[in-house]
């Protein structure tokens, strides 16, 4: 029996008895796991190799969450050494350096 006929069951079941607790849970119960189905299946998520693809992507995500972080400590860097650099040329031409050195 298919998950598509026992909440068909299941809802025929509630028409006629009432809908008691039990059926209403269990109605519920296989809604959501057909839906999360169609939604596993709608991704291409519903094959034995999903695990291991979600994995992957799991890696590649985190690698390039690394390689952002890295990126912007990098360009920071080069920002305070260039800053850095403008200030000691600035203090030196301040003090006069270069005609000291003629």
């Amino acid at each position: 029996m298919t998950r598509e006929d026992m909440l068909a069951r299941l809802i025929a079941q509630a028409a006629t008895e009432g809908g008691e607790l039990i059926t209403l849970r269990a109605i519920v119960e296989e809604a959501s796991e057909l839906g999360a189905n169609r939604v596993l299946d709608r991704l291409g998520l519903a094959d034995p190799s999903a695990q291991d693809d979600i994995d992957e992507l799991r890696e590649l995500l985190s690698a390039w969450r690394d390689a952002k972080a890295s990126a912007w400590k990098a360009a920071i860097d080069w920002l305070v050494r260039g800053a850095l650099a403008l200030l000691l040329v600035g203090i030196a031409v301040r003090l006069g350096v270069g005609e000291m050195l003629s």
